[in-house]
Protein backbone atom coordinates (compact mmCIF):
# COMPACT_ATOMS: atom_id res chain seq x y z
CA UNK A 1 0.00 0.00 0.00
CA UNK A 2 1.27 3.43 -0.92
CA UNK A 3 2.25 6.33 1.30
CA UNK A 4 1.25 4.86 4.65
CA UNK A 5 0.88 7.46 7.41
CA UNK A 6 0.70 6.64 11.09
CA UNK A 7 -2.00 8.24 13.26
CA UNK A 8 -0.28 9.44 16.43
CA UNK A 9 -2.53 12.32 17.53
CA UNK A 10 -6.26 12.80 17.00
CA UNK A 11 -8.37 15.92 17.50
CA UNK A 12 -11.87 14.81 18.46
CA UNK A 13 -14.72 17.31 18.76
CA UNK A 14 -18.19 15.99 18.01
CA UNK A 15 -21.85 16.81 18.60
CA UNK A 16 -22.99 13.19 18.06
CA UNK A 17 -21.11 10.85 20.39
CA UNK A 18 -23.15 7.69 19.72
CA UNK A 19 -21.01 5.03 18.09
CA UNK A 20 -17.78 6.86 18.88
CA UNK A 21 -16.69 4.73 21.86
CA UNK A 22 -15.68 1.66 19.83
CA UNK A 23 -13.54 3.76 17.49
CA UNK A 24 -11.87 5.58 20.41
CA UNK A 25 -11.15 2.22 22.09
CA UNK A 26 -9.40 0.91 18.97
CA UNK A 27 -7.41 4.13 18.51
CA UNK A 28 -6.38 4.11 22.19
CA UNK A 29 -5.28 0.48 21.84
CA UNK A 30 -2.99 1.70 19.04
CA UNK A 31 -1.46 4.41 21.30
CA UNK A 32 -3.21 7.37 19.59
CA UNK A 33 -3.19 10.51 21.78
CA UNK A 34 -6.42 12.51 22.04
CA UNK A 35 -6.99 16.28 22.05
CA UNK A 36 -10.54 17.52 22.56
CA UNK A 37 -13.02 20.20 23.61
CA UNK A 38 -15.72 20.52 26.25
CA UNK A 39 -18.27 17.73 26.28
CA UNK A 40 -16.27 15.47 23.97
CA UNK A 41 -13.20 15.74 26.20
CA UNK A 42 -15.31 14.74 29.23
CA UNK A 43 -16.79 11.86 27.20
CA UNK A 44 -13.30 10.58 26.25
CA UNK A 45 -12.11 10.79 29.86
CA UNK A 46 -15.29 9.02 31.06
CA UNK A 47 -14.18 6.05 28.91
CA UNK A 48 -10.90 6.03 30.83
CA UNK A 49 -8.61 7.51 28.16
CA UNK A 50 -6.27 10.46 28.77
CA UNK A 51 -7.21 13.54 26.74
CA UNK A 52 -5.54 16.93 26.39
CA UNK A 53 -7.89 19.92 26.46
CA UNK A 54 -7.71 22.15 23.38
CA UNK A 55 -7.45 25.07 25.84
CA UNK A 56 -4.19 23.61 27.18
CA UNK A 57 -2.81 23.44 23.65
CA UNK A 58 -3.91 26.94 22.59
CA UNK A 59 -3.60 28.58 26.06
CA UNK A 60 -6.95 30.25 25.28
CA UNK A 61 -10.28 29.42 26.92
CA UNK A 62 -13.43 28.70 24.92
CA UNK A 63 -14.78 32.23 24.35
CA UNK A 64 -17.83 34.11 23.07
CA UNK A 65 -20.31 31.59 24.39
CA UNK A 66 -18.43 28.69 22.79
CA UNK A 67 -18.31 30.32 19.35
CA UNK A 68 -14.50 30.27 19.39
CA UNK A 69 -12.80 27.12 20.68
CA UNK A 70 -10.61 25.51 18.03
CA UNK A 71 -9.92 28.50 15.74
CA UNK A 72 -6.24 28.88 16.61
CA UNK A 73 -2.88 28.49 14.77
CA UNK A 74 -1.79 25.65 17.10
CA UNK A 75 -4.83 23.64 16.01
CA UNK A 76 -4.96 24.57 12.34
CA UNK A 77 -1.17 24.58 12.01
CA UNK A 78 -1.15 21.03 13.37
CA UNK A 79 -3.65 19.94 10.73
CA UNK A 80 -2.40 21.96 7.74
CA UNK A 81 1.36 21.63 8.29
CA UNK A 82 2.93 19.72 5.39
CA UNK A 83 5.02 16.90 6.79
CA UNK A 84 7.34 16.69 3.78
CA UNK A 85 8.10 20.44 3.69
CA UNK A 86 11.14 21.44 5.75
CA UNK A 87 9.91 25.06 6.09
CA UNK A 88 6.57 23.91 7.54
CA UNK A 89 8.33 21.54 9.93
CA UNK A 90 10.69 24.31 11.08
CA UNK A 91 7.79 26.69 11.75
CA UNK A 92 5.83 24.00 13.59
CA UNK A 93 8.87 23.36 15.81
CA UNK A 94 9.44 27.10 16.35
CA UNK A 95 5.84 27.76 17.44
CA UNK A 96 5.47 24.41 19.26
CA UNK A 97 2.67 23.21 17.01
CA UNK A 98 1.97 19.47 17.37
CA UNK A 99 1.16 17.37 14.31
CA UNK A 100 -2.51 16.35 14.24
CA UNK A 101 -2.92 13.25 12.06
CA UNK A 102 -6.63 12.54 12.53
CA UNK A 103 -9.57 14.94 12.88
CA UNK A 104 -12.90 13.53 14.05
CA UNK A 105 -15.49 16.29 13.95
CA UNK A 106 -19.12 16.73 13.03
CA UNK A 107 -21.36 19.73 12.58
CA UNK A 108 -24.06 21.38 14.66
CA UNK A 109 -27.47 20.02 13.58
CA UNK A 110 -28.52 22.98 11.43
CA UNK A 111 -31.17 21.19 9.35
CA UNK A 112 -32.78 19.55 12.39
CA UNK A 113 -32.92 22.94 14.13
CA UNK A 114 -34.59 24.59 11.12
CA UNK A 115 -37.11 21.73 11.06
CA UNK A 116 -38.03 22.13 14.73
CA UNK A 117 -38.05 25.90 15.38
CA UNK A 118 -38.64 29.29 13.76
CA UNK A 119 -36.42 31.01 16.34
CA UNK A 120 -33.87 32.73 14.10
CA UNK A 121 -31.33 33.32 16.91
CA UNK A 122 -31.37 29.60 17.72
CA UNK A 123 -31.02 28.67 14.04
CA UNK A 124 -28.10 31.08 13.48
CA UNK A 125 -26.24 29.62 16.48
CA UNK A 126 -26.39 26.23 14.75
CA UNK A 127 -24.29 27.52 11.82
CA UNK A 128 -21.05 25.72 12.57
CA UNK A 129 -17.79 27.67 12.15
CA UNK A 130 -15.03 25.74 13.91
CA UNK A 131 -16.28 22.34 12.75
CA UNK A 132 -16.62 23.27 9.08
CA UNK A 133 -13.15 24.89 9.19
CA UNK A 134 -11.61 21.75 10.74
CA UNK A 135 -13.28 19.61 8.07
CA UNK A 136 -11.93 21.75 5.24
CA UNK A 137 -8.43 21.87 6.76
CA UNK A 138 -8.28 18.10 7.33
CA UNK A 139 -9.62 17.34 3.86
CA UNK A 140 -7.27 19.83 2.18
CA UNK A 141 -4.25 18.17 3.82
CA UNK A 142 -5.39 14.59 3.07
CA UNK A 143 -1.81 13.72 2.07
CA UNK A 144 -1.02 13.70 5.80
CA UNK A 145 -4.32 13.78 7.67
CA UNK A 146 -7.41 11.57 8.01
CA UNK A 147 -10.65 13.56 8.28
CA UNK A 148 -13.77 11.93 9.72
CA UNK A 149 -16.54 14.47 9.11
CA UNK A 150 -19.62 12.61 10.31
CA UNK A 151 -20.60 9.56 12.32
CA UNK A 152 -21.21 7.71 9.03
CA UNK A 153 -17.41 7.49 8.70
CA UNK A 154 -16.74 6.06 12.19
CA UNK A 155 -17.20 2.50 10.96
CA UNK A 156 -14.98 2.77 7.84
CA UNK A 157 -12.13 4.13 9.97
CA UNK A 158 -12.73 1.49 12.66
CA UNK A 159 -12.48 -1.24 10.00
CA UNK A 160 -9.18 0.22 8.74
CA UNK A 161 -7.66 0.49 12.23
CA UNK A 162 -8.72 -3.07 13.11
CA UNK A 163 -7.21 -4.38 9.86
CA UNK A 164 -3.98 -2.38 9.54
CA UNK A 165 -3.47 -0.61 12.87
CA UNK A 166 -3.51 3.17 13.28
CA UNK A 167 -2.22 3.90 9.79
CA UNK A 168 -3.80 4.72 6.46
CA UNK A 169 -2.72 4.83 2.84
CA UNK A 170 -3.16 7.77 0.46
CA UNK A 171 -6.22 6.26 -1.28
CA UNK A 172 -7.98 5.82 2.05
CA UNK A 173 -7.19 9.39 3.11
CA UNK A 174 -8.40 10.72 -0.24
CA UNK A 175 -11.69 8.80 0.20
CA UNK A 176 -12.23 10.38 3.64
CA UNK A 177 -11.48 13.81 2.13
CA UNK A 178 -14.06 13.22 -0.62
CA UNK A 179 -16.67 12.25 1.98
CA UNK A 180 -15.74 15.31 4.07
CA UNK A 181 -16.28 17.70 1.17
CA UNK A 182 -19.64 16.00 0.46
CA UNK A 183 -20.60 16.68 4.10
CA UNK A 184 -19.50 20.34 4.01
CA UNK A 185 -21.17 20.89 0.62
CA UNK A 186 -24.49 19.48 1.85
CA UNK A 187 -24.28 21.59 5.00
CA UNK A 188 -23.62 24.86 3.17
CA UNK A 189 -26.40 24.05 0.69
CA UNK A 190 -28.84 23.70 3.61
CA UNK A 191 -27.71 27.04 5.09
CA UNK A 192 -28.02 28.71 1.68
CA UNK A 193 -31.55 27.31 1.30
CA UNK A 194 -32.52 28.78 4.67
CA UNK A 195 -31.24 32.24 3.76
CA UNK A 196 -32.75 32.05 0.27
CA UNK A 197 -36.28 31.55 1.67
Amino acid sequence: MSEMKKIKTALVSVFHKDGLDELLAELHKNSVQFISTGGTQKFIESLGYPCQKVEELTTYPSILGGRVKTLHPKVFGGILGRRELAEDQEEMAKYEIPEIDLVIVDLYPFEQTVATTNDEAQIIEKIDIGGISLIRAGAKNFKDVVIVASKQQYQPLLDIVKEQGAQTNIDQRRWFAKEAFATSSHYDTAIHAYFAK
